[in-house]
This record gives C-alpha cells, sequence and structure tokens, in this order.
C-alpha cells in the first residue's frame, strides 16, 4: 500500500511536475508473470523514476544497512523501504553476490517483475560500464524475459556527490524483451553469461545513448581518491583503456 501511495500521492506528483519524465516502451512490460528488468544504474534516483513508468510494481535488492541502521533514521529507513516491498541483502560477506541471485530467484519464482542492475553500482561519470554476469546467471537459470530499461537525464538530476535534486527532464526507455533461448542449458558457462551479459550492455548503451567504458564501475572508483568528483577527462588512461 506504500508503494502506491508514493507512486501516486507522495512522490509521484511531484516528480511528474517538476521532471516532466518521458516513458517510451511501456508496452514491452508483460502484463503479468515474472520479467527481469536490467538497468543503466546514473543516479540514486533511478528507483524512484523506473517504478513511476511502469504499469506494474518493481521490486528492488537493497542493501542491509537501510533495514539495520540504529537510531530513529535507521527507523525510517526501514519503515521506507520495507514499506515499499524491497527487501534487503547483505552484501559485506564473501557470499553476497550469491545470496542476492537466491533472493531474486525466491522473487522471480513468485512472479515478480525484479530490477537489478548489471553495472553493480551507480556510474561516476556517467557513462555506461561493463556489466557483471549475475543478471545473464539469472536469466539463463531461470528462463524469464530480460527487459532492458535505459534512463536518460537521471544522472543531472541528482550526480554522485552531496544530495541535490535537480530540474532536468528525464526520459525512461523500456526495451523490447531480449530472447536467450538459443543459450538454453548452457546457464553455468562462464563464456555464455559474458556473451548475454554484453548483449544486455549494448543493448543499453544503443538505447540511452551513453558512451561505453569496458572496465568495472567499481574498479574506476577505487582508483579515484575520496572526494574526488570523477570527471570523463580525468579518468586514467590506464584506467579507460
Amino acid at each position: 500500500m506504500f508503494y502506491w501511495l508514493l507512486k501516486f500521492v507522495l512522490v509521484g506528483p511531484f516528480i511528474h511536475l517538476y521532471n516532466r519524465p518521458k516513458v517510451e516502451g511501456v508496452e514491452n512490460i508483460p502484463a503479468g508473470g515474472a520479467a527481469i528488468l536490467a538497468g543503466n544504474h546514473l543516479s540514486f534516483t533511478d528507483w524512484l523514476f523506473t517504478p513511476l513508468a511502469s504499469p506494474r510494481r518493481i521490486t528492488y535488492l537493497a542493501k542491509a544497512e537501510y533495514f539495520t541502521t540504529p537510531g530513529l533514521k535507521g527507523r525510517l529507513q526501514k519503515f521506507f523501504f520495507g514499506g515499499t516491498g524491497q527487501y534487503p541483502i547483505d552484501r559485506s560477506g564473501a557470499s553476497a553476490a550469491e545470496d542476492a541471485l537466491d533472493t531474486a530467484r525466491k522473487l522471480l519464482k513468485e512472479g515478480r517483475l525484479v530490477e537489478l542492475y548489471p553495472e553493480g553500482t551507480r556510474s561516476p561519470d556517467g557513462r555506461l560500464y561493463k556489466g557483471k554476469t549475475g543478471v545473464a546467471r539469472l536469466a539463463l537459470e531461470t528462463g524469464v524475459p530480460v527487459i532492458p530499461v535505459a534512463l536518460i537525464g537521471t544522472y543531472e538530476v541528482c550526480p554522485p556527490g552531496p544530495f541535490r535534486w535537480r530540474r532536468q527532464r528525464v526520459t525512461v526507455k523500456f526495451g523490447k524483451p531480449i530472447d536467450f533461448s538459443r543459450y538454453e542449458g548452457m546457464g553455468g558457462n562462464r563464456f555464455v553469461e559474458r556473451a548475454v551479459t554484453d548483449e544486455i550492455m549494448y543493448e543499453l548503451m544503443r538505447m540511452s545513448g551513453q558512451e561505453y567504458v569496458d572496465v568495472y564501475a567499481a574498479s574506476l572508483k577505487k582508483a579515484i581518491p575520496a572526494g574526488a568528483r570523477p570527471e570523463a577527462e580525468r579518468i586514467p588512461e590506464t584506467i579507460a583503456s
């Protein structure tokens, strides 16, 4: 209930008026049944704009800290994320990736629409980074359709750094489901999983118009000094190559 209250009363009207989001390809979202939404990840606001554009409820995996932080802030976070149907995952342990996939499998088995971000973290500079193979593994194991979701403008709305919300027009594009049936029975093959991941990332690049960088975003973030603003022209040549 809180999810729909946010969408239609508390947050949705403000975003529609302030950022005037444009939606394309909503007909590509299935009316029912499980599906994976694979999105580019530009901003903290991505998970607000995409549900506003979707006729169906979207479920996300949220880091466990949002549910376990002590104090008033922690209670508010737990109420907010729990009330919107998000599921906590522990990202600190060695099995974090597998635990996240297990949770996603359970949600898909329930027939939910689950959005995941193949890049694994927000883009540090607005470009599209190499995708991790977890989404591909999940798609091959479950056989559910993968729908690419490209957001344009959310990086400008709320870029990395201190929180601020700018008046920027946003476009949400839902692509046609990608057919991976030709790889049936080949789940677990790392070469196939990489091929599937690259196909998803190519479609996101095509839809979003982003420049693609063939390295993991997390690796780039580690190479940038704390507090520095990672602009494209400041990326070390050894990282970008």
